[in-house]
């Protein structure tokens, strides 16, 4: 695509929209055989020209040196050439024309001046009428511009198929420029490897996978890798390009293109992926705008990938917790119904305990235990076979069957009865079982053939004294291992009650038994008090158990903090005594917060359990390793031989963590960050050398993660300036040691002042006038920034409630809008103060709007319906999404000082690209912008020709106590001086802006 704002043909061409056209016209007018040229410059200084045929290059020169001339002669030529008419003029909007005419004879003064008068209304409607053609091909532009970002963001929150989706999006771009042959391409800059998300080429016939890893390696002479690894747009031809990035041509990769265009995409200073196109036609199809809009459209197209994969991410997280909630519904059905199971279960032990004392026969108590089998189990078939005294025979005392009503005692034999009292174990036996014990000689068939058989023994002493048995004569009922389960429970208990009832039947029947019965109760207290001193034992092993769990992690089980402490004691009373040093490493997992929101705390325990391993592998049998918590651990080395030792000692772990490994499923490449602290006499206990180890972990990661760091006096001096900055902090709140400063914001074309910016700035007791920058991560970290904001917004309101006019705009971060009660206090403050909420303005970032979105929009629309409206502030350095900004009651957008900066300079071309699709979306919502840090009058003259009404900056005036009154005049940046940044820290409180 090419500028909406210039004449689109003749700053090709040097031709008006008509060619020659217009001087032809104006030699309609004059005699045979004439010549005409006309010349004109534009507003932005090109130059362009028209000429009758045959035109001699003399009288170009002439026309082009009137052109030049300072000032400009306006009228015909004297008599003196009465065969020459030559003029120039200036025309309304600030461009300059001429015109030089040559006649085949003389002609009067009075026609020549009629003519001329004649030519310059004809010039003046013909360039009007470009520049009305170029203004109405702008705003096409823009149009399709718009409709492309809204198409694209619209395309993100469809249900489409991510094929369908590219397919779509592809359409989208040809609908903005030349893109027949177009790839979109991912990177990974860590593995170094791409995938081809998308690849539509009519000469290439490569054929894209999407889920195909592509390692670098395996591509060395690809244009696309070294696109995506020199990180900026490419244009020209694909030889041009080679050998500007030294890549060796190679037809593996497809022929080569005329006019080749790449552009890469970025996550922060990451480059993702890109997008290419390319035409095997025309050389120079694509310009400096097409690079500028490719480049932006390419952010759309990611933030539009990042929205689909985010969709199907949860698509695919809620079909899992749906599965895993299906799961455990499954097993609390199960487990429902097994508590059921036991329940009955429970009750039919309770039953069969009470039984041995409330049954007055043995007769009565073995059908009462029948009943109770019979509720668990389908008893139909039931019988109870005891060994006699003596051990030879089998008697029947309880029997209930279908067709064998009476079970005759008899003879030990090879029946399955006797299988299971000579096995020792139940059976389960259908009738082929029943018919292979039979074919192999072990049993011997008793009575009616059963379909199904279970039996399990009575045991007594260990030892087994019969057995209790049901059976089916039906196919349709059949037992299984779950019921001999159950029924070997069941007759453990019921042996233990018949042991009972049998032996309270004996003690009736036969006095003379007492002795016996006292020697087997002997026996059974022996037996008992064995078992005590077994528990007596088992206590005490719980008691060490207990102890060791006091002292070590439950998962990895590593020492856990008491215990270090007790060894970092141990150490530091030896190294007093025996001038011994040692070392304190204190280690924390970098990114381990990732594993456990993406797979899970399970996996996440998985990936701490593996770096316990690897950690104690790497060090020495005698160094002590022990996990503080979450994804902390420390590493105490005695008998150390200085800090190069330390050092690598720490390396070593580096690299034994760096290892990968594979993680539910997942190759994950763990990295840890160290700090290291030295024994030295000043530390009083383990608390502080933890203490300190662990400051100079967070210097290791603040460098840049997995690697460590040596806690020494400037990091020591470091922390006691950051504890005095935050008390200083704390006194300055109690103390009202903040000022509010104001910059003016205004109106661009006559510097009408509309409002003030309101700026927060430190007045230190000691030293002086602090920016926010100098103070803003202390603020952060102790939670005072919160109060800091509410004393800005205070002032802030206490100005409105002087009176005056304009408005004031106070900046509210993030965390505002993460309190319910921000709108009410605020208007409660205004209300207290007398206020016009009216003349308040809220900024706020991409961030706040995003974080919690009903939230957000519900305390938008209160301020709003008491009057308070919001600005967008850095508008385009964020999100940006167009999808969620028509919902949100938005007055105006601010661009940020980044784009207005480029305006001026190399990246103008970008930066007006963007400015630009800026204006298009703030012209469609109906609402209007404000150009942030504008220093220049380039600057103010660049935004008054995109469409920017409002300004801000050095150029208006720097921030002061007092607000500004009136117009303000222009005030020039004093060398070296430069302006503050626009936020000085991700994260941090807005009202520190400027």
């Amino acid at each position: 695509m090419h500028s909406s704002d210039v004449l689109p043909v003749a700053a090709v061409s040097g031709r008006s929209t008509a060619g020659d056209a217009l001087a032809c016209a104006l030699q309609e007018a004059l005699p045979a055989g004439s010549q005409v040229v006309v010349c004109w410059r534009d507003a932005q200084g090109r130059v362009s020209d028209s000429s009758t045929p045959g035109a001699p290059a003399p009288l170009r020169a002439d026309a082009a040196a009137w052109l030049e001339r300072d000032p400009p002669a306006v009228g015909a030529s004297g008599d003196t050439r009465p065969d020459r008419i030559e003029a120039a003029w200036w025309l309304e909007d600030g461009s300059r024309a001429a015109l030089v005419a040559a006649l085949p004879q003389s002609m009067p003064t009075p026609l020549r001046a009629a003519w001329l008068a004649m030519a310059r209304r004809i010039v003046a409607a013909d360039l009007a009428a470009v520049r009305a053609h170029a203004r109405a091909e702008a705003l096409e532009k823009s149009e399709r511009l718009q409709q492309a970002l809204y198409g694209i963001a619209d395309l993100a929150g469809s249900g489409l198929e991510m094929s369908d989706l590219l397919s779509r999006i592809h359409g989208v771009v040809c609908g903005l420029t030349y893109a027949e042959n177009f790839y979109i391409v991912l990177y990974d800059d860590v593995a170094d490897t791409m995938r081809f998300l998308y690849f539509a080429d009519r000469a290439d016939p490569f054929v894209a996978d999407p889920e195909q890893v592509i390692r670098a390696a395996d591509m060395p002479n690809s244009l696309t890798l070294a696109l995506l690894r020199h990180g900026e747009a490419l244009q020209g031809s694909s030889t041009s390009l080679r050998e500007l990035l030294n890549v060796p041509p190679d037809d593996f990769h497809g022929p080569d293109s005329a006019d080749w265009l790449g552009v890469p995409m970025r996550r922060g200073e990451r480059v993702c992926g890109a997008i290419v196109v390319q035409n095997y036609d025309t050389p120079g199809s694509y310009g400096e705008e097409d690079r500028a809009l490719l480049s932006f459209v390419a952010q759309h197209i990611l933030t539009a990938l990042d929205r689909v994969h985010a969709r199907e991410e949860l698509e695919r997280r809620v079909a899992e917790r749906t599965y895993a909630l299906q799961l455990s519904n499954r097993d609390l059905q199960a487990e429902i119904i097994e508590r059921q199971r036991s329940e009955r279960l429970q009750r039919a032990l309770f039953r069969i305990a009470e039984l041995t004392i409330t049954s007055d026969t043995l007769s009565r108590f073995y059908s009462q235990v029948h009943d109770v089998v019979s509720e668990l189990l389908y008893a139909r078939n039931f019988y109870i076979a005891l060994l006699s005294d003596d051990g030879e025979r089998l008697q029947f005392p309880y029997s209930i069957d279908e067709r064998d009503m009476i079970r005759e005692s008899r003879r030990l034999a090879d029946g399955l009865t006797e299988y299971v009292i000579r096995q020792g174990r139940p059976l389960l036996a259908d009738r082929n079982r029943i018919a292979e014990l039979h074919a192999r000689g072990e049993v011997r068939s008793h009575g009616s053939a059963a379909h199904c058989w279970l039996g399990v023994p009575l045991f007594r002493d260990e030892a087994v004294v019969g057995v209790i048995a049901i059976q089916s004569y039906s196919r349709a009922i059949a037992f299984n291992a779950r019921d001999q389960e159950l029924l070997t429970f069941v007759a453990h208990h019921i042996s233990i009650g018949l042991a009972r009832k049998q032996a309270q039947d004996r003690l009736v029947t036969a006095h003379g038994e007492l002795e016996q019965r006292v020697a087997s109760r002997t026996r059974e207290l022996a037996h008992s008090n064995a078992e005590l001193v077994a528990q007596i034992g088992e206590r005490v092993r719980a008691e060490q158990k207990l102890t060791h769990q006091a002292l070590h992690d439950t998962l990895t089980g590593l020492p856990n903090r008491g215990r270090l402490l007790e060894r970092l004691g141990q150490a530091i009373a030896q190294a007093r005594r025996d001038r011994r040093s040692f070392a304190v490493l204190f280690l924390d997992l970098d990114r381990f917060k990732l594993v456990n929101d993406s797979v899970g705390h399970s996996a996440g325990d998985e990936l701490l359990v593996e770096s316990s391993r690897r950690i104690v592998a790497a060090v020495r049998g005698e160094d002590m390793v022990a996990r503080l918590g979450g994804d902390e651990f420390a590493i105490l080395i005695e008998n150390i031989d200085g800090l190069g030792a330390v050092e690598d000692m720490a390396h070593r772990v580096l690299r034994a963590l760096g290892e990968p490994c594979w993680i539910a499923g997942r190759e994950v490449f763990p990295s840890a960050s160290i700090g290291i602290a030295l024994w030295h006499p000043r530390y009083r206990d383990g608390i502080e050398l933890l203490r300190d180890a662990d400051a100079a972990m967070y210097r290791a990661k603040g460098l840049g993660r997995g690697r460590c760091a040596v806690f020494d006096e400037e990091m020591r001096d470091q922390a006691m300036r950051i504890l005095d900055l935050e008390a200083d902090l704390r006194r300055a709140i109690n103390g009202d040691a903040f000022v509010a400063y104001y910059q003016p914001i205004v109106r661009l074309d006559d510097r009408a002042l509309i409002g003030h910016e309101a700026l927060l700035r430190w007045r230190h007791e000691k030293r002086g006038l602090l920016l926010p920058r100098e103070f803003i991560g202390v603020g952060e970290d102790s939670g005072l920034i919160e109060e800091v904001d509410w004393i800005l917004y205070g002032r802030a309101v206490a100005e409105l409630a002087r009176g005056g006019e304009g408005y004031i705009s106070v900046n509210v971060s993030p965390r505002h809008f993460r309190s319910g009660d921000f709108a009410d206090r605020l208007l409660r403050l205004l209300d207290d103060a007398g206020a016009d909420p009216q003349r308040l303005r809220i900024e706020i970032t991409e961030v706040a709007l995003l974080d919690d979105v009903p939230r957000a929009l519900r305390m938008l629309r209160t301020l709003r319906n008491h009057g308070v409206l919001a600005q967008l502030d850095d508008f385009g350095t964020g999100f940006s999404a167009l999808s969620y900004l028509h919902r949100f009651p938005i007055e105006c957008l601010k661009i940020d000082q980044s784009f207005v900066a480029g305006l001026v300079g190399e990246s103008r071309p970008e930066s007006v690209a963007v400015v630009r699709a800026i204006q298009a979306l703030a012209g469609t919502l109906a609402i209007h912008t404000i150009g942030e840090g504008v220093e220049t009058e380039a600057q103010r003259a660049a935004l008054r020709e995109l469409g920017c009404v409002y300004g801000q900056g050095f150029l208006f005036g720097r921030p002061a106590e007092r607000l500004a009154t009136g117009a303000v005049a222009a005030m020039p940046t004093p060398a070296g001086d430069v302006a503050a940044p626009a936020a000085c820290a991700a994260g941090a409180s807005s009202s520190f802006t400027g």
